[in-house]
């Protein structure tokens, strides 16, 4: 059995047990959290596709970690002007676990 949740602006194929890193969500460490933005139910045969959502379909995770990801620096400069910039950014992120999906 599976599932595509949307969250963040982005979708995710998600099964019971998986692991994976979204947008910041709200929460602590360790508190659970209900994923209701579900697009697509599938379980061996039946396949529930939403639109856009399935209704009454819910993903409940855990969360794992609350961290930032690795620096992407970006550099700009033109050529002769003397003008550069050089700026980091770390994007903030939730891993979560999947422990559950209710169709």
């Amino acid at each position: 059995m599976y599932a595509i949740v949307r969250t963040g602006g982005k979708q995710y194929q998600v099964a019971q047990g998986d692991q994976l890193r979204v947008e910041s969500l709200a929460g602590e460490v360790g508190e659970t959290v209900e994923l209701d933005d579900v697009l697509m139910v599938a379980d061996g045969e039946n396949v529930k596709i939403g639109q856009p959502k399935v209704e009454g379909a819910k993903v409940s995770a855990t969360i794992v970690e609350q961290g930032k990801a690795k620096k992407v620096l970006v550099y700009k400069k033109k050529r002769r002007k003397g003008y550069e910039v050089k700026r980091g950014h770390r994007q903030q992120y939730t891993a979560l676990r999947i422990e559950g999906i209710n169709s």
